[in-house]
């Protein structure tokens, strides 16, 4: 089967499993789905960008979705002007001087030669601005987090719509990126994926102690979101109208309850606003898409398939292997870190605690590997596939296995036992996808496929 036959294919069974689900369970249900594996299919781009176009394994994708999350806070969250007032001025003074022993570490670095007195140099500008830094800092994070701790305690944000934190959030996780690969890049493949895993970990730990920045555990609620809340859509008269139209007669011509019809149109607002947020992210997906493939087949994207086939050749027709990789680390981290921002604003809230590597670093890698690294459209289904069953499983065995414990007697350990383990056949079923695929598959359920003259 070609490659045009198995997108058709298996996007087929999506959207019937999708609908079955709809039809079964509920439309919400469906739909909330369906936009978590959009989210999911933008990161799994991004790394399929990394992985795929350049064979970078990025053990920290956790970071990049996080910088993404923090920064939908910081631009749509309403500033707190108590804590600016408190410990604005402590906290300037603080970057200020981190600013300066900035500068001044770039000047021994470049002005003195290599050597004993330039390290002895760079030792006392770094203590010297790590001590102000300090004394400030301090200062200004007990300031600010003093500030009613229970509904703030900390800085908040610009007060923007948060549609523009989906942009900032890519600049974010981009310049992340680049401080990273100015780290990282240029050793083996396993030294990176040590290392991003290391700063993935650093960086969610910043995100859980710095109050002043992000209330840490205690979490951010109530963000802004590009949708109408059901609440008011509830109370508008021309949904109501809307709802009551499609909805308001019974099928032999009578009109229904009011319950029945106030009970629908709850269920409608909630289908309603999900349909919206699906209509934002798929648009993304496609704008990401078409971007993604248009670099693919260009004469960029060869070059970067070539060095991830044989960086020694490269290297040796003049390609700089480390510059490039840096760029498609940072294009892909970008990418990853609009997605976070996506997922805060589906979420409404921001909880660095819900940050870890099973959902947000492994999950992803499943998506990739399954739907054929090096494929975009490989990557979309295997986020799509991953999801869903991800999502589905535990329902699925659930019903199954209360199906399988009519026939078995109540004090039976079995049926116990049972019971205990459904929830958790989640697991089971990811590795048992990701064991298949590998071994009918290698190449993922849409591999890849060279663009002519490659």
């Amino acid at each position: 089967m070609n490659n045009k036959n198995r997108v058709v294919l298996s996007f087929s069974i999506m959207a019937l499993l999708l609908l079955t689900v709809g039809y079964g369970q509920s439309w919400n249900v469906a739909l909330a789905i369906f936009n978590m594996c959009l989210i999911s299919a933008v990161m799994s781009m991004g790394l399929n960008m990394q992985w795929g176009y350049a064979g970078l394994f990025n053990a920290g994708v956790m970071a990049s979705t996080a910088i993404g999350g923090l920064t939908a806070v910081l631009v749509s969250y309403s500033p707190v002007m108590k804590a600016w007032s408190a410990g604005g001025t402590p906290l300037t003074a603080a970057f200020t001087a981190l600013l300066i022993t900035i500068a001044f570490g770039l000047l021994v670095w470049k002005k003195i030669k290599k050597g004993f007195f330039r390290s002895l140099c760079m030792t006392a500008v770094v203590l010297t601005g790590y001590v102000f830094m300090r004394i400030y800092y301090d200062e200004a994070t007990l300031a600010i987090e003093a500030i009613e701790p229970a509904k703030t305690g900390f800085l908040g944000g610009l007060g923007l719509p948060i549609i523009f934190s989906w942009i900032a959030g890519g600049l974010a996780a981009a310049g992340l990126a680049w401080i990273v690969g100015r780290i990282s890049l240029g050793l083996r493949s396993d030294y990176f994926a040590i290392a991003t895993l290391g700063i993935s970990e650093i960086m969610i730990s910043i995100l859980k102690n710095e109050d002043w920045l992000s209330r840490g555990v205690k979490n951010v609620t109530g963000l802004d979101r590009p949708v109408p809340y059901e609440v008011d859509l509830q109370q508008s008269e021309w949904f109501i109208n809307l709802v009551t139209r499609f909805h308001g007669t019974a099928d032999d011509g009578s009109p229904v309850s009011a319950d029945i019809l106030r009970e629908t149109i709850q269920l409608s607002a909630g289908v309603f606003v999900k349909i919206c947020y699906s209509g934002l992210f798929l648009a993304v997906v496609l704008i990401i898409l078409w971007f993604a493939t248009r670099a693919l087949n260009s004469p960029w994207g060869r070059m970067m398939r070539a060095i991830r086939d044989n960086e020694t050749a490269a290297s040796a027709m003049g390609k700089d292997v480390t510059s490039r990789h840096r760029q498609v680390f940072i294009i892909g981290s970008a990418v990853i870190g609009i997605a976070g921002a996506m997922l805060t604003t589906l979420d409404g809230q921001f909880t660095p605690g819900s940050y870890i590597p099973l959902r947000f670093t492994f999950l992803i890698w499943v998506m990739v590997i399954i739907g054929g690294s090096g494929n975009n459209l490989g990557a979309i289904i295997g986020a799509f596939i991953t999801w869903f069953v991800w999502i589905e499983a535990e329902p699925a065995s659930l019903w199954l296995v209360s199906h399988v414990n009519v026939l078995l007697a109540e004090t039976n350990p079995l049926r116990v036992h049972l019971q205990e383990v459904a929830p958790h056949i989640r697991m089971v079923l990811m590795g048992l996808i990701l064991v298949l695929v590998l071994r009918f598959t290698p190449k993922g359920i849409l591999p890849e496929k060279a663009p002519e003259h490659y």
